[in-house]
């Protein structure tokens, strides 16, 4: 039923969401790819599912937890990976260098510190779904949507509806000029590593709650960046819209194709993209953004 697999697609695409806004909100800032931001969202599954399992408290609690301490780690990323090169003015390069450098410690860190085994969240919510005529929506996928409707209002709104967030507007499109104007780069980008964290602690929680956990989840950036790409690089909406599409995408190929093949179609998605718009759906090209 192809409604059916809309509302399947609509569910993985809100988890892609909240990964691809984080790494787009970095991207329009700093103008590089942080491919150690699906390492960021598999310590913050850690910390959710450690928190439930050790600690014992409330899921909401879990969740707050996980979004701090995955901003946290973010922010200290971008003081030890990033900011020196940004204070150097190295080529950008450097930044997917020492990105790539964060994203492989952070995987045999967990390896060598928490271990390689899968681990699964407990049953938070029923495993019964919903029944809506022919329709079946699982109530982890509901609270899966409504937890990242909520986040990303929020965020849209700290963005663009707060001074905060004029100033990151400010700072992405012309980082020197907006601190020629007062706004302070370091942080602007403190700020915006802690959103991103912490847009990646939640997605973290609820990838884990609805697959599992494990110390290779970062691999999830990848399709965060499909997503973010499709959008349009360095738009928010864009990577919200990138996400849908991306999820919608890849549960029709695996559906009425074969699951072997949904990764091919989330890539020929992005080369089709590219090739037909290189910004993106709702992106800008690089000579009206600087």
């Amino acid at each position: 039923m192809i409604l059916q697999q809309i509302v399947n697609g609509i569910s993985i695409g809100a988890v892609y969401a909240l990964i691809a806004v984080g790494y787009s909100l970095v991207y329009s800032v700093l103008n590089f790819s942080n491919f150690a931001h699906g390492d960021v969202l598999m310590l913050g599954a850690y910390i959710g599912f450690f928190s439930l399992m050790l600690l014992k408290v409330p899921f909401p609690l879990a969740i707050a937890m996980a979004m701090v301490g995955a901003g946290i780690i973010a922010m200290i990323i971008e003081k030890i990976a990033y900011r020196p090169l940004r204070l150097r003015r190295a080529p950008l390069l450097y930044f997917m260098i020492s990105a790539m450098g964060m994203s492989i410690f952070l995987q045999n860190f967990t390896i060598v510190t928490i271990g390689p085994n899968f681990r699964t969240y407990p049953d938070i919510f029923p495993v019964k779904p919903f029944a809506v005529g022919n329709l079946s929506i699982g109530r982890l996928d509901l609270v899966i949507l409504i937890a990242t409707v909520i986040v990303l209002l929020l965020l849209t709104w700290l963005v663009y509806k707060t001074r905060i967030g004029i100033a990151i507007q400010a700072a992405a499109y012309n980082m020197r000029v907006a601190s020629l104007m007062g706004i302070n780069p370091d942080l602007i980008a403190t700020l915006v590593f802690l959103l991103a964290g912490a847009s990646a602690g939640i997605g973290g929680v609820l990838f884990g709650m609805k697959y599992t956990v494990y110390p290779w989840m970062g691999v999830l950036t990848i399709k965060a960046f499909v997503a973010a790409v499709v959008g349009g690089l360095g738009s928010l909406p864009g990577a919200v819209v990138g996400a849908f599409v991306l999820g919608i995408t890849e549960t029709f190929a695996a559906a009425y194709i074969s699951s072997a093949f949904r990764d091919l179609f989330s890539y020929l998605l992005m080369t089709i993209i590219i090739v037909a718009r290189p910004a993106g759906l709702m992106g800008t090209v690089a000579q009206e953004k600087a």
